[in-house]
């Protein structure tokens, strides 16, 4: 058998298209090896590396001028959490902006818009803006998903949107699908939320008549040090907080807890820990039971 050439070390980086490996004295014969796919016409990738960024990286190549990528695939690349059925979908989304339709390769989902559009430009990747990102996935989610796709907008670690630029997606959104979806889940964004589960155990309080949480709200310890809350409610120094599988999994993220928990403890807060089974009839009377026992009243 005769060995297989290794590729130019640039080219086993990322995807390429076919002239570029010409270019880099790659033959034909060795570009239709099995050790290369053919994500789109006129590229190849590593065979087996099919998730959505080598996709991406993949069409990227051969996109017209006008084309970026929107919808629930800017979406994922912006790190904006969509519901596993759109995930799953290994199609792109590409929007064609200000021209007649440019060709569109086999999974590809197009779209075309005649209002102008700055793209951002993310891992060399064109795409759609966060908010706008969000707006157009109004067709594609319930309220509720829009809510916890919105709050990574204004989230931690780190913000993607600002509330105006949110707003004023929503004003150029106009009255495309999705309007009234989004107009009904703009107000119930929240800042500071780090996760989808920490959304949804928001709505699930604040629906059940409760006061409204803080989001990782910052709480003081004592000796100065400061720990963040996942659902914080100041006023009556009780905490919501989300025990992931990982927190029983990881012996050191379980030593950690430890210490924090007797932290809070120590400063006074009641904490109420919550699982993904622990039943919503189980978290609005334990978090009842807590608030009114701190002084708070319907």
């Amino acid at each position: 058998m005769t060995r297989r050439r290794p590729l130019p070390f640039r080219l086993q980086l990322a995807p390429f298209s076919i002239h570029e490996g010409a270019a880099q004295g790659v033959s034909r014969n060795r570009l239709r090896a099995s050790d290369l796919s053919a994500p789109f016409r006129g590229t190849r990738a590593q065979a087996g590396d099919s998730g959505l960024r080598t996709r991406c990286e993949a069409f990227s190549l051969v996109m017209g001028p006008h084309q970026l990528f929107a919808g629930p695939t800017a979406a994922q690349l912006w790190g904006i959490p969509v519901p596993p059925r759109l995930a799953r979908d290994v199609r792109l989304h590409v929007l064609t902006v200000g021209h007649d339709w440019a060709s569109i390769a086999q999974g590809i989902i197009g779209s075309r818009t005649a209002l102008p559009v700055t793209p951002e430009v993310m891992h060399g990747l064109r795409l759609t803006d966060a908010a706008s990102t969000w707006c157009a996935l109004a067709g594609l989610l319930s309220v509720d998903e829009l809510i916890e796709a919105g709050d990574r907008l204004l989230g931690r670690p780190m913000p993607l949107s600002s509330s105006e630029q949110i707003d004023a997606a929503i004003a150029a959104h106009g009255s495309r699908r999705g309007i009234r979806r989004l107009r009904e889940a703009r107000p119930q964004l929240r800042a500071g939320s780090e996760s989808p589960r920490e959304t949804r155990l928001r709505l699930v309080v604040v629906r059940g008549g409760l006061p409204e949480p803080e989001p990782n709200g910052v709480i003081a310890l004592r000796g100065g040090r400061s720990t963040h809350g996942d659902l914080v409610f100041r006023a009556y120094k009780v905490l919501l907080e989300y025990d992931g599988q990982h927190h029983r999994e990881d012996a050191e993220q379980w030593a950690r807890d430890v210490v924090r928990l007797n932290d809070l403890a120590e400063a006074g807060w009641l904490v109420i820990r919550i699982t993904k089974d622990t039943p919503r009839a189980e978290i609005l009377a334990r978090t009842e039971r807590a608030l009114r026992n701190r002084g708070w009243r319907p």
